[in-house]
C-alpha cells in the first residue's frame, strides 16, 4: 500500500508541476507583450507641421516626416528618425532655419539631440554645418565635440573640432580651429 501511495503522490507532484509549467509560460507570453507596449512610443505623428505661436505671431515652424512619442517613459522623448526643418522667426519676421537627418528632444531637460547632416542658417546668412550638434534650449546655447563649418555673415570661416556657443554665434568658443578672420581696425 505503501508503493501505491508513493506513486499516487509522485504523479500528483508531476501534474502538478507540469500545470505550473504552462501556467508560467502564458504569464511569460502577457509580461512580454507589456514589455512591447511599453518600448513602443505612446504615439506617433506622420508629416508634423506644428506652428508655435506668441500672442498671434508664429515664432517657430518645425517640420518633420515622423515623430515618435516616448514621454510615457521614465525620462521621456520625442524621437525623430527621418529628420526635422525648424524654422525661427524674429520680431522682424526674419528667419533661421535648423535642418538634421535625425534628432531626440529630451523633454525634461530641454536637450534636444540633433544627427547626421546638421544645418543651421542664421537671419544674418551665418552658415553652421556639423555632423551632431547639441542644443540646450534653456540655456540657449549649442555644442558639439565633433568637427564643425562655420562661415560668418562677414565672410569669415571657421573649421575645426568641438565648439560651444550661444544661439545667435555671439559668443563662439572653439576647442581646435583654422579659419579665416577679418578684424576691424580701430
Amino acid at each position: 500500500m505503501t508503493k501505491k501511495k508513493s506513486l499516487i503522490y509522485k504523479s500528483i507532484a508531476v501534474c502538478i508541476f507540469t500545470a505550473m509549467l504552462f501556467a508560467c509560460e502564458g504569464n511569460l507570453k502577457d509580461v512580454k507583450e507589456m514589455e512591447k507596449d511599453f518600448l513602443e512610443p505612446q504615439s506617433k505623428v506622420y508629416d508634423l507641421n506644428l506652428f508655435y505661436t506668441d500672442s498671434g505671431f508664429v515664432k517657430a515652424n518645425l517640420r518633420s516626416p515622423e515623430m515618435l512619442d516616448f514621454s510615457n517613459r521614465e525620462f521621456p522623448f520625442r524621437e525623430f528618425p527621418q529628420g526635422i526643418e525648424l524654422d525661427f522667426f524674429e520680431k522682424d519676421s526674419s528667419k533661421n532655419t535648423v535642418t538634421s537627418d535625425y534628432a531626440i528632444q529630451y523633454l525634461e531637460t530641454g536637450l534636444i539631440d540633433l544627427r547626421q547632416n546638421v544645418s543651421i542658417v542664421t537671419s544674418d546668412s551665418t552658415i553652421m554645418r556639423s555632423p551632431q550638434l547639441y542644443w540646450d534650449q534653456k540655456r540657449e546655447w549649442l555644442f558639439t565635440d565633433y568637427n564643425y563649418e562655420l562661415q560668418l555673415s562677414n565672410g569669415a570661416r571657421n573649421q575645426g573640432e568641438g565648439f560651444d556657443s550661444d544661439q545667435k554665434f555671439n559668443t563662439f568658443n572653439s576647442r581646435t580651429n583654422t579659419g579665416i578672420q577679418y578684424i576691424q581696425d580701430q
